[in-house]
Order: C-alpha cells, then structure tokens, then sequence
C-alpha cells in the first residue's frame, strides 16, 4: 500500500493536496480528528538539503545530517510520515495539527516538531498531504496500525517519524 497511491485512496484517505497549496489555503483540511500522510509522488526523489525549513522549536535545530536522511530514506515508498490528531487525552483536529505542521515549515517555532525530517528535502513544498477521519476509532491506535504495517512490510519506520 505505502508505494501504491491507489490502494492509500482505496483505504479511505481524501485530500491529496501538495504542501504548497496547503500552505496557502488549508480549509479543505476537516475540523475532525484523525489520520494524515506525508507522500512523495516520486518515490525516487530524496534531494536533501543541509539547513531545512523547519522552525527551531524551543530553540532546538530541527535540522539533522545528510548522513542521518539517508539512513532514515526508504526506497521504494511514497509514505515519508504517518500523523494523527486527536485521541483520548487531546482535542486536536486534523486542521488544527496540520497547520501547525505546516506552519513548523514556514520557519516558525510551533511544536510539531515530530516529521521535521519532511522540511530537509529540496522538494518540500510539491509533497502531498492526505488524511483520513477516524470518526469514533482513536486516532493514536489507527496511526499505531499504519506504522506497524509500513515497518513490517519495510523493516523501518517511515522516513520522517523517528520514534513509534
């Protein structure tokens, strides 16, 4: 599934909307809990850049090695994040946290400081962002489920989610 754009529609996730077009107008995000995708329309594509976009968030450089990016690529794959927003001790939405993330990328210091990895590549802003309501099932556990599957199926996590 995480190499196959098709088979990510066919498990329910909408949006597929580049960073770009996000950044300038996020309302088509719901004010709902649940699910999103960092996808690399060109799987092959991993131009790393030294100083990302990413904010310092409390002051901590978000930036790390060229050597640490490419051990972090995985080849083959669309999928370069898995996210949530919301579960049983937070209120957040997918737009609340997306614009954060997205606002993490403009340079300013907001905490979501997870997937920063995203804003080291040359080719940020033509990623795409999709995202899945989770309506009644937890977020957290349906993000668990999807980063179970990418590190069995890839025997890594995805390239930006550096802790599971």
């Amino acid at each position: 599934m995480f190499k196959d754009l098709q088979k990510i529609k066919d498990l329910g996730f909408i949006g597929f909307k580049t960073v770009e077009e996000l950044m300038k107008d996020n309302s088509s995000i719901p004010n709902e809990r649940g699910i999103y995708l960092i996808i690399n329309p060109e799987c092959s594509k991993n131009d790393f850049i030294i100083k990302g976009d990413g904010g310092f968030f409390k002051g901590k450089d978000p930036n790390v090695s060229i050597n640490e990016l490419s051990l972090n690529w995985v080849d083959d794959c669309h999928v370069l994040y898995i996210g949530q927003a919301g579960g049983a001790s937070s209120s957040a939405t997918l737009r609340k946290r997306l614009r954060q993330y997205l606002d993490f990328g403009k340079g300013k210091p907001v905490g979501h400081y997870g997937g920063r990895l995203i804003w080291q590549l040359s080719h940020n802003k033509d990623l795409i962002i999709a995202w899945k309501c989770t309506g009644s099932l937890d977020p957290r556990e349906e993000e668990k489920k999807l980063i179970n599957d990418f590190s069995n199926h890839y025997s890594k996590l995805p390239f930006a989610n550096l802790r599971f």
